[in-house]
């Protein structure tokens, strides 16, 4: 085992994954077996191992040398990376080229190891599983668009429903219509008219997965300034959408902006990728369309959790493991979550589910920027916060998280981050302001120790008036400081608020 520096989970085995689609072959290390997986590296070729295959019947010869040569050098970054197991994949373009044996065979001689060729049925469950993964919780219908092949399944929380595997994959649709887009849509109606599932699907989320609709994605937060360049959760309305995609399906892609930051061996599959979309939208009638990051690999790491670990909040987790690697002390944080949990029910403050679990969330991400600079922890905190890698979690429930830490070391009206503050609901704003500002008055009181705040009690005084009532052996944190921070919080609230020592004196700040 190779060393971890502290900046890693010293309780994690790595491990890696190798996808082997029909047009890319990636290569994906994980910290270890998480909830909220943690990427340690992540390659990608576009191999093209599925291009001719309706002509030829055959994986691309090209591509298939490029491959082993390639296989080479993940099985060598593998072991370099210390993954005491790797998991190979392969799809479409494997399973159904008569070639795709011996091609199978070969590559398990160079990577030492199995692979398992996923049956369609397999690629699509293990589809579902990554979106059941990301989201808390999904419902709709999923579709993950390869090179060779379309997978779209029902999902319902954790149920799986019914799915269906059809051939309308880029490279494969691609070559069906022989570089026809006319053509192409036709196939596209033809093929997803099988799919019986969309009907189910109408007036309910559709969730994109693969590389294609996350290119179109990108290209439709260019075009809109979307201001928060994380995929996963991205939603994109359905008259949005179609004008977007109808721009896209007439191949004037070089004109859309943002094009030049998509490599130029995915533009010329972008307008299939929008055809299917297209058609899916005609045929479905879905509320949104909501991007997936996660996919097959996400899932088949999802289905190897025992069934306690599924059920954890990803989102929490992985506050947890940012807790744990960044905060001066992780008990401090999780004090923080009971406490302020008992300070919205003494002001009277309702939460749903999601606000409960973004409260959480916040809590436990409140500290992580102590090591920067003063005066520039709360942006810090916010960029970290607003960029990470979460999943289980909405672009306004991340922008409450972000803004929460940006008032708790800023101020509470603070103005930066304009952008971040767009994306929040008004309500998660008003949250983020009252959250951060029972932040600022306990930081002052603990110095971000444990210890102190299982011991702050909130009494109510009569005429309105709510006292934070330290007890007596604390009485020397009691001071102005604190009794001012209490009068922002006092403000943010609208309420009548009272710093106290147990038996002893009171600053009222209100």
């Amino acid at each position: 085992m190779i060393s971890a520096s502290q900046g890693r989970l010293q309780d994690r085995r790595p491990l890696s994954i190798i996808d082997i689609g029909s047009n890319s072959i990636r290569l994906v290390i994980y910290e270890g077996l998480a909830r909220s997986p943690t990427l340690l590296f992540n390659e990608k070729m576009l191999a093209g191992l599925g291009r001719g295959i309706v002509s030829t019947g055959k994986l691309d010869p090209e591509a298939v040398t490029r491959s082993m040569e390639e296989f080479r050098r993940f099985r060598a970054l593998s072991d370099q990376a210390g993954a005491e197991r790797m998991y190979v994949l392969a799809t479409a373009a494997a399973r159904e080229a008569v070639n795709g044996p011996d091609f199978i065979h070969r590559a398990e001689d160079v990577l030492k190891t199995e692979i398992q060729v996923l049956s369609g049925r397999e690629e699509a469950h293990y589809s579902a599983l990554g979106v059941i993964s990301g989201f808390h919780p999904a419902n709709g219908i999923a579709g993950d668009l390869g090179g060779g092949s379309l997978e779209l399944i029902d999902i319902d929380g954790e149920t799986i429903g019914d799915g269906i595997t059809l051939p309308l994959g880029g490279l494969r649709l691609q070559d069906m219509a022989k570089n026809s887009l006319t053509q192409a849509a036709r196939i596209t109606r033809e093929q997803l008219a099988r799919a019986k599932l969309l009907k189910g699907g109408q007036g309910r989320a559709f969730y994109t997965v693969g590389g294609t609709w996350r290119n179109l994605a990108r290209l439709h937060m260019e075009m809109t300034n979307y201001p928060l360049g994380v995929m996963h959760h991205y939603e994109i309305g359905i008259e949005s959408a179609a004008n977007f995609l109808r721009q896209v399906a007439k191949a004037e892609i070089d004109k859309i902006k943002g094009i030049e930051g998509i490599s130029k061996n995915r533009r010329s599959l972008l307008p299939y990728g929008a055809i299917v979309l297209q058609e899916i939208m005609a045929a479905m009638q879905p509320s949104k369309i909501i991007v997936s990051a996660l996919g097959v690999r996400e899932g088949f790491l999802y289905s190897l959790l025992d069934k306690a670990e599924q059920k954890a909040d990803p989102l929490i987790s992985a506050a947890e493991e940012l807790a744990r690697l960044r905060s001066r002390s992780v008990d401090h944080a999780h004090e923080l979550v009971e406490w302020t949990g008992k300070a919205f029910a003494a002001f009277g403050i309702d939460e749903t589910r999601d606000e409960a679990r973004y409260r959480h969330a916040a809590c436990l991400l409140a500290d992580i920027g102590w090591r920067a600079h003063p005066e520039y922890r709360g942006k810090q905190s916010l960029n970290i916060i607003a960029h990470a890698s979460f999943i289980g979690v909405d672009h306004p429930g991340r922008a409450f998280l972000a803004l929460v830490s940006l008032f708790r070391h800023e101020g509470v009206f603070n103005e930066a981050a304009p952008e971040i503050r767009g994306l929040a609901t008004p309500r998660y704003l008003e949250r983020a302001r009252v959250l951060a500002a029972l932040l600022r008055v306990v930081y002052l009181l603990t110095a971000a120790m444990p210890g102190v705040m299982p011991r702050l009690k909130w009494e109510n005084r009569g005429n309105g008036v709510l006292a934070l009532v330290l007890p007596a052996a604390l009485a020397d944190l009691y001071g102005e400081r604190p009794a001012g921070r209490l009068a922002q919080l006092a403000k943010v609230t609208n309420r009548r608020l009272v710093l106290a020592v147990e038996g002893g004196p009171s600053i009222s700040v209100k």
